[in-house]
């Protein structure tokens, strides 16, 4: 069941030109429309891929499934999409919704710390659970993360966020490359010491239920996609790679970045 969009708050910056709108449930949601200039199936991508991160245990935001309507639309000028020969109107109807990590006036979020701001990071384990993930989905995109603390908190937490290239964007395919779908900076890998540092989500990506995942792909509107086959197709995929991610990030591992500085051999 879909929440309704009630407000505007701002354009948000990023190649699918979300907008920061308040809902019928209370909270705020980055919202990104199904006729987006990257492409329609980024909100069936963010939907599912976020959601299959949530079941393998990493820090994503939540996600519904939002209606906009005409009304609000036609009554807000700051709800339109920018094109290379002119603008159009938002498009009306379900589009994608990705809470915003913490309330307007509530707290901060930044989408970049400095690397020696990096340590007050309370999660930052959790960069290679994602990787875990990138690699199973084959994000096709640089790693987007936010960093956000609450007033008055010390330390930030980092949640994941943008997973619109994920399956390979629009193209839903899965060419597989070492350096898709990492982050831009090595810091963030540099206490991973082995496998170890990997779980448990990598363990729970690999033993995920098929059911579960078909449950994801259920609550993403045919709307954003297509045909029911397509999707069908999709989720198959994702389930005969499951046992592959381990062998897409040992590539990671020797690609010319050398992201694991610290990785220790085990001899056995």
């Amino acid at each position: 069941m879909a929440i309704t969009a009630v407000q505007h708050v701002r354009r948000m910056r990023g190649g699918a030109q979300g907008h920061l709108m308040r809902c019928s449930d209370g909270h705020f949601y980055v919202v990104k429309f199904q006729n987006n200039p990257q492409h329609k199936r980024v909100l069936a991508n963010e939907l599912l891929a976020t959601r299959l991160a949530e079941k393998a245990g990493l820090p994503v935001p939540a996600t519904e499934v939002v209606e906009v309507d005409e009304w609000l639309i036609e009554h807000t000028p700051e709800l339109r999409m920018q094109f290379v020969h002119g603008t159009m109107h938002c498009a009306a109807g379900l589009q994608f919704g990705s809470r915003y990590v913490v309330a307007p006036m509530q707290g901060w979020v930044y989408d970049y710390l400095p690397e020696h701001m990096l340590d007050r990071v309370r999660n930052m384990e959790t960069f290679a659970g994602i990787l875990a993930l990138d690699k199973w989905t084959c994000n096709a995109n640089g790693r987007q993360a936010a960093f956000w603390k609450r007033a008055r908190e010390r330390k930030f937490t980092v949640s994941f966020i943008d997973q619109g290239y994920c399956f390979n964007a629009g193209e839903w395919s899965f060419p597989d490359s070492p350096l898709r779908g990492v982050y831009a900076r090595n810091e963030v890998y540099k206490d991973v010491r082995g496998w170890e540092s990997f779980q448990p989500w990598l363990g729970q990506i690999e033993q995920m239920d098929e059911q579960a995942m078909w449950r994801c792909a259920e609550a993403v509107p045919t709307e954003w996609y297509g045909e029911t086959a397509d999707i069908e197709r999709l989720v198959e995929q994702l389930a005969k790679r499951r046992p592959r991610v381990a062998e897409l990030i040992w590539a990671f591992k020797e690609s010319s970045r050398e992201p694991f500085p610290k990785w220790v051999a085990r001899v056995n």
